[in-house]
């Protein structure tokens, strides 16, 4: 008999930040908090670290009040600001301005 194998938490935290839209951004928690481990969001940041690999739009995760938190993990120091200015979110400093606007929830989005 085979045995399946369950996707590892990461590659479920991968899968999700693919669905997260051109132009819109979510947190660590929010992404936590949909797979069922609410107090898991610094392991969705550690997940989004090993990502640059794996074709995953982590620029597009955020601490829950819109900091680049992870910023440092891209390898040159405003890499994901600039990918986040060119798809529309307003960043000044390492701060998202437009965070209301442009936040997407992935637990009202994908129930």
């Amino acid at each position: 008999m085979t045995k399946i194998e369950e996707p590892s938490f990461f590659d479920k935290v991968y899968q999700v930040a693919k669905l997260i839209p051109y132009g819109r951004v979510t947190s660590y928690g929010a992404i936590a908090k949909y797979l069922g481990a609410a107090r898991s969001a610094r392991m969705v940041g550690w997940a989004m670290n090993g990502s640059h690999q794996q074709d995953v739009p982590a620029h597009r995760v955020v601490n829950r009040a819109g900091v680049l938190s992870g910023k440092h993990h891209f390898g040159q120091e405003n890499l994901m600001k600039d990918l986040l200015v060119s798809e529309g979110v307003k960043v000044e400093g390492d701060q998202i301005t437009n965070l209301k606007e442009v936040y997407w929830d992935p637990n009202e989005q994908l129930l």
